[in-house]
């Protein structure tokens, strides 16, 4: 599976443990994620492939692979409390996502669920 992390600011220590903790089910995957998270993850011992930021291309770049049918699931710990709606580069992921049907975590109980999912089927 080709799976892509991607978070807020003030939720990439909460992906970071996420990745931590689930660290064996997702070294099987290829990984990748932006380049603030990508560092944000480094010490997890995951291999991630880079993307952009995520303000300057990033977030395109997850959408277009999105929609080219390169990634199988999203990773977007999104911050609920400075969420807005009307962010278009937020919205190309949650919009790929939606017209292409790709899973799309964007908090940590629905990420456990799926990477959970992952294991139980064999994916991992």
């Amino acid at each position: 599976m080709r799976i892509v992390f991607t978070a807020k600011e003030r939720k990439k220590e909460l992906l970071f443990r996420f990745c931590a903790a689930y660290r064996s089910n997702l070294s099987v995957h290829k990984l990748f994620a932006t380049s603030g998270t990508a560092r944000a993850l480094k010490e997890t011992g995951l291999i991630l492939v880079p993307f952009l930021n995520g303000a300057v291309g990033g977030y395109q770049q997850i959408a277009s692979k999105v929609s080219c049918g390169e990634i199988d699931l999203v990773v977007f710990f999104r911050d609920a409390s400075a969420f807005n709606v009307d962010n278009p580069l937020e919205g190309e992921i949650i919009k790929s996502c939606d017209f292409y049907n790709v899973p799309l975590a964007t908090n940590i109980a629905t990420a456990e669920i799926l990477v959970r999912a992952l294991k139980e089927r064999g994916f991992s």
